[in-house]
This record gives C-alpha cells, structure tokens and sequence, in this order.
C-alpha cells in the first residue's frame, strides 16, 4: 500500500505545480501585455478589479458611503499608461431631533471616495500599475423642471509619482486630495456646483484596432 500512497501524492504534487506554473505563466503574460500598453489587456484588467471590488464586503475600516462611492466606480477611459473611472457621491445625513440634517454634502463624500479610489486603482490591482489615472465624481441635481440630471461635481488627476508620496496612514482625504490636480466650483453659501471634468487623452486609433490578445501574449 506505501508505494501506491507514494505515487499518488507525487502525482497530486505534478498536478499542483503544473496548475501553478501555468498561472504565473497567464500572470507573467497579463502584465507583460499590459506593460506593451495593450489596451484591450489594460481594459480587462480594471473591469476585473472593479467587478471585484462592487461585490466585495465592505472592510471595516472605509465608511459605508465611501464604499458605496467605490462600488460604483465605471470605467471610462483607457488610454496607454492612463485609466480613468467615473463614481458618484451623494450627501450624507443623519436624524437630529426629528431632522434630517445634512452632514456631509456630495464634494465632501467625493473627495474622501476619491481618496481610497486612487489608493486603490494604483496599489490594489492585479498586473497593472497605471501611470495617470483620473476619477471623476458625478452627482444628482434637480432643475427647475423638476428633472433631475447627474454632472460632475470633482475631478481629479493623479500621477503615479503624487500618490507615492502620499502618506496614506496620516492624511485626512482633503490632504490626499489636496496633493493631486483636482477641479471643483464652490458656491458663495459653499454648495458644490456642477463642472466639466478634465478632457482625458485620445486614444490613438491603432491602438484600439489590433489588439493583443493574451493567447498572442503566451506564444
């Protein structure tokens, strides 16, 4: 009986490393495309993590609105060694004293999503490390129609060279924010106002028409 338990266990041990070689060799050929700027790769890559992380539990560390901020992050555009996301914020109110009343309005919610946004896009994917990233906020507004229309209330730019010299542990979001180009409008009682985002680079057409795919990147 020995020498049949020997054999099966070295067999189990030739099924497991070859499950493992084969999934550093699709890892190795994900980032190697993705490094090349191949944009159908680049694309798959974030709506991965994004798909991931809309049906992930919230951690207990990041504030339900938050999560929900990123939860709700879209891809919008993917350019070589630049990614940018859409997100929407909406404000934060509590019941005081038979009250609604408004903690936090949608610029505040929006900056502290963008915070964990850009932490996250650039350290917390698979395979890529965008060099620019960019994550506009979107929020509603009721006109005097009563129709009611979402417009970007913050949007932000961020280099890969800004975030690495943030101080994740001991900024507040507005310091994280601060430290990026960012555009937003303030009224003069301090309500957000809509804007136009930042004009995202063009995507060159040859880089769209033939793109590698990962069975071209393991040959």
């Amino acid at each position: 009986m020995l020498p049949y338990a020997m054999l099966a266990i070295f067999i189990l041990f030739l099924i497991f490393a070859y499950i493992i070689i084969q999934g550093t060799r699709a890892a190795l050929a994900w980032r190697t495309a993705a490094d090349k700027g191949d944009l159908k790769v680049i694309r798959d890559i974030i709506e991965d993590s994004l798909k991931h992380w809309s049906s992930s539990r919230r951690p207990k560390e990041i504030p339900p609105e938050v999560w929900r901020g990123i939860q709700s992050m879209q891809l919008a555009v993917v350019a070589p060694e630049y990614v940018g996301v859409n997100t929407v914020a909406a404000s934060e109110y509590k019941m005081q004293d038979g009250q609604w009343i408004e903690m936090r309005n949608p610029l505040q919610e929006g900056i502290a999503i963008t915070a964990k946004a850009a932490e996250m896009l650039m350290y917390e994917v698979i395979h890529y490390r965008p060099e620019t990233i960019q994550i506009d906020v979107y929020t509603d507004y009721r006109d005097d129609a009563g129709v009611t229309n979402r417009q970007c209330v913050l949007s932000t730019i961020a280099t890969h060279d800004q975030v690495r010299d943030v101080n994740w542990e001991e900024w507040t979001p507005e310091q994280i924010v601060d430290s990026f180009e960012t555009r937003y409008r303030l009224s003069e009682t301090g309500r957000p106002l809509p804007i136009e985002p930042f004009t995202p680079p063009e995507v060159p057409e040859e880089e769209v028409a033939e793109p590698t795919t990962i069975a071209e990147a393991h040959s």
